[in-house]
């Protein structure tokens, strides 16, 4: 790794205990650089980092970056630069707790003192921010609403979580994840002012607040127009709302989610939720059921603020084109989005240009953005190009991938329609006994699952299977696994270990068994001891399962797969990173 010139080397005090010291490979050979939770050590006083920074990972210069000359043969067995900032990232990852009165938010005034450190806190000030929370689709809303007021002329900033596969899609400028060079510029200039200026009064920022620190530097520095934020957990406590007068305010979808951490009714998630809201700044959100919605008028009217209820957009309006993302319920979050959209071009005094006038038809700037956006993982549809780079007559067996990172009760239904109408936008016809064919060829839907334990699967699979099974579809297998990546480490080659005979599989099972008593007997699915029953399997890794449904499909060649990919972003993440090499 590579120190930016920003960075001021120094010699650590001979009473400086750093644990769990990484050795980190610099220019010309090794520096003795520690990355530690609450250090960053250079033991050479005398090292100077260079006055530009390496270009990016695969460049030629990396392998300076990786510990010798320029093309050195140790490039490849060296981390790289990059992967250095993620292996500090990883060290700021904690487990979340739930942040209330009884702990100050999770001590959520040290967000104030980082800014203060960063020199932040009159940039942030500057910014014209759009803040979204919600459980279901406030991604999805604030892609939309990037794309919208990009395709007016602005130059847009966009945070948004989680990342699939890697952690720089968490910061778009006009549309684009920031570049590698970009990435680790601004990083190491957060890094290093922290490393010096924490103490063990005021720590190093856990992961989130550190990545929300960054998207702040990142914008302000970008000189972005509008900068997108969207919650990452809750909202009143949330990293993001450290931002004092946002131009305008949106709730998407409220549902039970997270709620070790928000609360186990409606309406005490509507309570952190809604804790986004400001006085003078006007908030919008979606219809929502009755407990949540009394709770957000309360904020709102306890502000002083009105609070608007926006309606899905009519598709009438899109002239005939569809939105760039799938699903009905993507019409909620498009009605959303056209709202604080036009609330900010009014706030800020940009309307002008922009025809409002026609009631029928959105502006041309509006259309052109909602029918361009983008998300990963949100009712995707990928072919696996691996089995078609090996195999030309495609009309041989095929395998395509539906991807939704679906995660509660609420979602998983939504999803369940979506991929109910894919596939049957893809079908032809069905027979009398309810088979779907393909082409002339048979079409088998499969499932690929898994969920973090702390959601019931009790609650999630029923309303997935059901929801599909009333628009005729019905699962043939179904697989669980574990989730490749791991949670305590950020890369974008992070792996479950390759040894599988010691996973643990007992969630795993678990879900197996929950399968099971849907889709058959109470006593075939007691039979958890096994790993393959006659519906549904379990694979002690990610990997194995993507093998067995390319040699399947390979078996089977009269039919298409239909798997659909669910339960988890980062099992999606993990599905696009195993299918896209």
């Amino acid at each position: 790794m590579v120190a930016p010139a920003l960075l001021s080397p120094r010699t650590p005090s001979p009473s400086a205990r750093v644990p769990a010291a990484t050795l980190i490979r610099g220019f010309g050979g090794n520096i003795p650089f520690r990355c530690t939770r609450s250090r960053l050590l250079f033991v050479a006083p005398s090292l100077r980092a260079p006055e530009s920074y390496p270009l990016r990972a695969g460049s030629s210069n990396l392998g300076m970056a990786a510990g010798g000359g320029v093309g050195s043969p140790e490039r490849d067995s060296s981390p790289t630069a990059y992967e250095e900032s993620l292996n500090c990232l990883s060290s700021l990852i904690t487990r979340r707790t739930r942040a209330d009165g009884t702990n100050k938010g999770d001590n959520f005034d040290l967000m104030f003192d980082y800014l203060k450190m960063l020199e932040l806190d009159g940039p942030i000030s500057r910014l014209k921010v759009i803040h979204v929370a919600g459980t279901k689709g406030k991604g999805s809303t604030c892609a939309f609403t990037e794309s919208i007021l990009r395709c007016c002329g602005f130059r847009t900033g966009l945070f948004t979580s989680p990342h699939l596969i890697d952690v720089r899609e968490r910061f778009r400028i006009d549309g684009v994840e920031i570049s590698e060079e970009k990435f680790l510029e601004y990083f190491w200039w957060c890094w290093n002012r922290l490393q010096e200026k924490t103490n063990d009064d005021v720590p190093m920022p856990t992961y989130f607040r550190f990545l929300a620190l960054l998207a702040f530097k990142i914008f302000s520095a970008e000189q972005v127009d509008v900068a997108i934020l969207e919650v990452g957990l809750g909202g009143k406590f949330d990293a993001t709302n450290v931002v004092q007068k946002p131009i305008v305010c949106g709730i998407s979808s409220l549902g039970y989610d997270h709620m070790e951490i928000l609360g186990n009714t409606l309406g005490e998630i509507a309570g952190e939720k809604s804790g986004i809201f400001k006085q003078g700044v006007p908030a919008y959100t979606v219809p929502q059921p009755e407990e949540a919605m009394s709770v957000l008028k309360d904020k709102a009217f306890q502000l002083g603020i009105p609070l608007h209820v926006v309606s899905p957009l009519d598709s009438g309006a899109l002239k005939d084109l569809h939105l760039g993302l799938d699903g009905e319920h993507q019409y909620i979050n498009a009605g959303l989005a056209i709202s604080l959209s036009r609330a900010w071009l009014k706030e800020t005094g940009n309307a002008e240009g922009i025809n409002f006038q026609d009631t029928t038809f959105l502006p041309d700037q509006f259309v052109r953005g909602l029918t361009i956006t983008s998300l990963q993982g949100r009712a995707q549809i990928v072919p696996d190009s691996h089995l078609r780079s090996q195999e030309r007559n495609f009309s041989l067996g095929d395998l395509v991938f539906y991807l939704d990172g679906a995660h509660s009760p609420e979602s998983l239904e939504v999803c369940a329609r979506w991929f109910s109408h894919a596939i049957r936008d893809v079908t032809q016809h069905s027979d009398t006994q309810g088979e779907q064919h393909f082409a002339g060829h048979n079409a088998s839907q499969i499932l690929l699952f898994n969920c973090m334990s702390v959601r019931d699967p009790q609650l999630l699979l029923p309303r997935l299977v059901n929801t599909c099974a009333q628009y005729g579809v019905h699962f043939h297998r179904a697989l669980f696994v574990p989730n490749q990546s791991v949670y305590n480490k950020v890369g974008s080659h992070v792996s479950a270990p390759a040894d599988s005979q010691h996973v643990d599989l007992s969630w795993q099972l678990t879900l197996q068994k929950v399968w099971e008593s849907l889709t058959h007997s109470e006593k075939d699915a007691g039979l958890s001891s096994t790993r393959d029953h006659e519906h549904s399997s379990v694979f002690p890794s990610l990997p194995l399962a993507i093998k067995w449904l390319r040699e399947h499909v390979q078996q089977n060649r009269s039919t298409r797969f239909q798997v659909l990919v669910t339960g988890s972003l980062h099992l999606v993440g993990d599905v696009l990173r195993l299918i896209k090499k």
